[in-house]
């Protein structure tokens, strides 16, 4: 193993590698992000259908399965915009979304619900297919890979994410030079 390593190094110089694990780092950030994005808006496009999916898994009391079902796939594209913007706290939020999912999707393993994950909305292919919780789980889990690698090349790499999106940014720099010229 050690030779291969040896190898790579001779065929690439560090700064090329150091350029290749920064793209491998953002192709992952924004397939994630992508996912979340187009995950949520699917959900949002049908809110009272992702309400039903949500109801049976049984956990969600009725009056709540509305606000849930809009809230739960506002989050899903807020956090994945800020992923793919790199704003920090988006990794933080789809982490926690998909240890939700996963556990959710445990659950109804556990149960032996045989119902459609509901992950990416009324028209999701599995859902047409068969009902496959499994193959839903194994794909969180993949994703939660992704976020484990996320962290790690932000935490080897030193790299801090943006405080906010720069057009955001600018826009509070200028509202604040407003209020003081203002006064």
């Amino acid at each position: 193993m050690h030779n291969h390593l040896k190898t790579i190094k001779l065929m690439f110089s560090e700064n090329q590698i150091m350029r290749l694990s920064s793209w491998i780092y953002r192709i992952v950030r924004w397939g994630l992000g992508g996912v979340f994005i187009y995950s949520g808006a699917t959900k949002l496009l049908a809110p009272q259908i992702f309400a039903v999916l949500i109801d049976a898994y049984g956990i969600v009391p009725e009056d709540l399965l509305m606000p849930v079902a809009v809230i739960l796939p506002t989050l899903e594209v807020l956090a994945g915009v800020g992923l793919l913007f790199d704003i920090r706290g988006s990794l933080a939020m789809i982490a926690v979304l998909l240890m939700l999912f996963v556990a959710i999707l445990g659950y109804g393993i556990r149960m032996g619900l045989d119902v459609d994950c509901g992950c990416f909305g009324p028209e999701e292919p599995e859902a047409e297919a068969f009902h496959g919780l499994r193959l839903a789980l194994y794909r969180d889990m993949g994703m939660l890979a992704a976020v484990a690698f996320l962290y790690g090349w932000r935490r080897y790499r030193f790299v801090q994410p943006r405080k906010t999106i720069p057009l955001v940014e600018k826009g509070l720099k200028r509202v604040d030079q407003q209020i003081v010229d203002e006064y």
